[in-house]
């Protein structure tokens, strides 16, 4: 008989005592919860004007690792996509453009954070772009990890583990193990009907 236990949660970590489940399914687990549930992540930028000292690649690397908060519920995996615009305007002084002039065309997909540094700007400088946010799963790229730490530690117990999930921030960490048992269970069915054609 297995079981689960929330032994501590809050809103950017989850621990959790799973009971009768064997080190490899905890382990599975684990790893879905790290990089296998999908997440909001920019993956293309649009540059149309940038009179900085930074190169346009480097921009567009900063928006990448930008966690983008996400509803799993209103998207579907296979056609997702968000854009979002960011337009400095005319820069009078030197000042720093931040997340909070990222604003995005959907209610819930947009940074984490209005606080999180963009880019540096001069007086005369300017950065214009679209950009454009899809769902992905972190063993694409490190961008799209749904959690930021994903721990196993064994109890004194026979087939007792402590899962402790911390969240970028784009899920709660309690949507990650729950998308987490959901991704690990269907896995397990393909997998039992990819040994069932074998036959």
């Amino acid at each position: 008989m297995y079981s689960i236990k929330v032994l501590n949660d809050d809103d950017k970590k989850i621990s959790i005592r799973l009971k009768g489940v064997s080190l490899q399914y905890a382990n599975a687990l684990r790893r879905i919860c790290l990089n296998g549930v999908p997440v909001f992540a920019i993956d293309t930028v649009d540059m149309i004007e940038n009179s900085s000292v930074i190169a346009d690649e480097d921009i567009s690397h900063r928006l990448g690792m930008i966690p983008l908060k996400t509803e799993l519920s209103s998207f579907n995996e296979s056609d997702s996509r968000v854009m979002l615009v960011l337009d400095s305007g005319d820069i009078q002084s030197p000042r720093t453009i931040t997340t909070a002039e990222l604003s995005s065309q959907d209610e819930v997909v947009k940074p984490i954070s209005d606080k999180i540094p963009i880019a540096y700007l001069a007086p005369g400088q300017r950065v214009r772009l679209e950009a454009y946010a899809r769902l992905g799963r972190g063993t694409e790229h490190a961008k799209w990890n749904s959690a930021n730490i994903s721990v196993l530690t064994n109890t004194d117990k026979e087939d007792e583990h402590v899962l402790t999930v911390e969240t970028t921030g784009a899920l709660k960490p309690s949507e990650i193990i729950l998308t987490g048992i959901d991704e690990l269970s269907k896995r397990l069915e393909e997998f039992k009907e990819n040994l069932g054609n074998l036959k």
